[in-house]
């Protein structure tokens, strides 16, 4: 150990700012998890103590509300549409993305600042502005009701913020790296496909969860696009759980539904977490 740092005093938190500190991180915690928690133990109540002014976590717990939403209702369809939806949006998105992102990073051509400013400017539109061009053209290229009109409204969504966030991590990556690349023999796409790409995975995982999760949670275009209840995606589905008033809620199929939902976002997390990790980390420490 150095002299400098053997020098060095250890200032010790005051008792009172720790406990204060402790008690706002555990107040912050439970805010944040007792909704979630709420959710899953109200999935397995009867109907009649889900809607009761009486306060209770578990009473005769039951799994008759997930039989019922998985045997009586079209969630198994709807879960089958999103899914779909929300990996070909995730594949898609990110191929165009990556590959637009590295050009722009690496190569000088023609609009090259021009295009970097459309894929900015395209991101301070609400939805609401978009939905009637969108739909104009998927009405014209007849694909209304169909699970593609949704891929492609929401490429157009996920794309030009991917593509930004992909250009700034690809300009982290050492040009050198690509002159290696060409003095081997690989052209523009080899040099992209073989080298860059593994190298941006943390980049790249960020990107697919954005996309994936821009997807699957989506209700806006869904509602203005489908209207069969076989198309319907999980999002736009669930809104059938909540009649007009005054009618209440279908809470013993909200609730398990919304335990259900997370399942696919947990494990396109589970397998990202290792790189979202490796890209947060990224440059934080010196050679």
């Amino acid at each position: 150990m150095s002299q400098a740092v053997r020098g060095q005093k250890v200032h010790k938190r005051p008792i009172g700012k720790s406990l204060a500190l402790h008690a706002a991180l555990i107040v912050a915690s439970f805010i944040a998890v007792f909704p979630i928690l709420w959710i899953l133990l109200s999935s397995f109540k009867p109907k009649q103590w889900i809607q009761s002014d009486e306060i209770t976590l578990v009473k005769e717990p039951t799994l008759a509300n997930y039989s019922n939403l998985l045997g009586n209702t079209d969630f198994l369809r709807w879960f089958w549409n999103s899914t779909i939806i929300a990996a070909f949006t995730m594949i898609i998105g990110i191929a165009m993305a990556a590959s637009a992102g590295y050009a722009i990073s690496r190569f000088n051509f023609p609009g090259k600042r021009p295009l970097m400013w459309t894929f900015l400017v395209t991101q301070m539109f609400p939805v609401a502005i978009l939905i009637v061009p969108i739909y104009s053209i998927m009405a014209s290229l007849e694909l209304i009701n169909t699970p593609t009109s949704l891929v492609i409204a929401y490429c157009t969504v996920a794309v030009p913020f991917c593509t930004w966030m992909l250009k700034g991590y690809f300009d982290t990556i050492p040009a050198e790296i690509d002159e290696a690349g060409r003095v081997d023999g690989l052209g523009p796409f080899g040099t992209f496909w073989r080298l860059i790409l593994p190298l941006a995975r943390p980049g790249l995982a960020v990107t697919a969860f954005y996309t994936f999760l821009t997807a699957w949670g989506e209700v806006a275009y869904a509602s203005a696009f489908l209207n069969t209840n076989d198309q319907f995606t999980l999002a736009y589905g669930l809104q059938t759980f909540v009649p007009r008033p005054p009618a209440l809620p279908l809470w013993d199929l909200l609730t398990p539904a919304a335990v259900l939902i997370t399942i696919p976002a947990g494990i396109v997390f589970f397998f990202a977490q290792k790189h979202l990790v490796a890209g947060l980390t990224a440059g934080g420490t010196k050679s």
